[in-house]
């Protein structure tokens, strides 16, 4: 990643009366006097909104959302927001690996065009193209019927589990998130 400062693109202040202030002439640093102010304006690399998506638009992306899932998608068009618009969209969808198998599942679920609320991403990247057509590390492609048995039973496994570990914290005195509100 490129290190940018204030100063990377900065013009010289502009002259007032006609005359600048020699080197020799500049205030000494600690003094108490300040140099006139000089206007500061940010590299256009240094933008920290959706403008940095410019560089990503017709490109394919993986999206992972807030409520884990992930889209892989080419990003047609974007707002102010970071709403987006992603054409060709799959939804690839894992299942991990359990305490039987080495490697986990995944299968990949064409959504056509996906339209994204931008604060519902929580992450997104670029695909590598060269490396797009490989299967990700630790997992085989399965299909979407048995990935999705799969993953409603990991979901429910993992509800019973949290509901153990909520009752164990109860009994040793923690409450939980609305435990304390007065339900009316």
């Amino acid at each position: 990643m490129e290190h940018l400062n204030l100063h990377d693109n900065e013009t010289p202040p502009p002259q007032q009366g006609g005359a600048q202030m020699p080197m020799q002439q500049m205030p000494p640093l600690g003094s108490g006097m300040l140099p006139p102010p000089a206007s500061q304006q940010l590299p256009p690399q240094m933008f920290t909104t959706a403008a940095q998506l410019l560089d990503m638009t017709d490109k394919k992306l993986m999206v992972a959302l807030r409520d884990g899932r992930k889209l892989i998608g080419v990003l047609r068009s974007w707002d102010q927001f970071a709403n987006l618009v992603l054409q060709s969209t799959i939804e690839r969808i894992f299942v991990s690996p359990s305490s039987t198998s080495e490697t986990g599942l995944y299968a990949d679920v064409k959504r056509g065009i996906f339209l994204v609320r931008g604060e519902n991403v929580l992450l997104l990247g670029e695909i590598d193209l060269d490396k797009d057509d490989d299967e990700p590390p630790g997992y085989e492609r399965a299909d979407v019927e048995t990935v999705h048995r799969l993953q409603k039973e990991q979901k429910a496994k993992d509800a019973r589990r949290e509901k153990i570990v909520k009752r164990r914290l109860g009994e040793l005195g923690f409450e939980g998130e609305n435990a304390g509100e007065a339900l009316i």
